[in-house]
């Protein structure tokens, strides 16, 4: 399957996360993005180091920004359980707006056709790094990395690509 594109309308699927009452929730990825601008980033997986010292970190110091030029959801996805995804947001004490939404089979990946193989790292399958501009539904950038590079899918870059 050929990677999600700009002016590709956004596939639905479930993800799964830990609600404020501790309680195993699941989502459906059109209940928080139609009809609204959102950023969809994906990571390789949860507690890494580019993914939690740049990646993550960029998008909770920029979400006021995003939330002044309109962004209604920022919504940060990783080929991790709901349990290790609940842990990993919780070194962000100060997160108030980014999601943490586990997708643990990589099937919501695969449908995004966004799947890196790292069996080689004795890792599976987990996601490649991107972030996605979503306007009702509709792809307005997406930002794919290559490999484990971090040069075209980070918060700023996603700012960029907002003017």
């Amino acid at each position: 399957m050929a990677p999600i594109a700009v002016s590709d309308s956004l596939p639905d699927g479930t993800l799964s996360y830990f609600d404020a009452e501790d309680m195993l929730q699941q989502v459906s990825i059109h209940s928080l993005a139609a009809g609204k601008q959102v950023i969809l980033f994906g990571v390789p997986g949860a507690f890494t180091p580019t993914c939690s010292l740049k990646h993550v970190p960029g998008f909770i110091e920029k979400a006021a920004e995003f939330k002044s030029k309109g962004i209604n959801e920022i919504i940060c996805i990783s080929v991790n359980d709901p349990f290790v995804m609940k842990a990993w947001a919780k070194t962000y004490p100060e997160n108030k707006d980014v999601k943490f939404l586990a997708d643990g089979s990589a099937t919501y990946t695969h449908t995004l056709g966004l799947q890196l193989d790292l069996s080689e790292k004795g890792l599976g399958t987990r996601s490649k790094r991107f972030a996605l501009l979503v306007d009702n539904l509709k792809v307005k950038a997406a930002n794919i990395e290559q490999g484990g590079e971090f040069t075209v899918s980070s918060a700023d870059d996603i700012l960029k690509a907002m003017l």
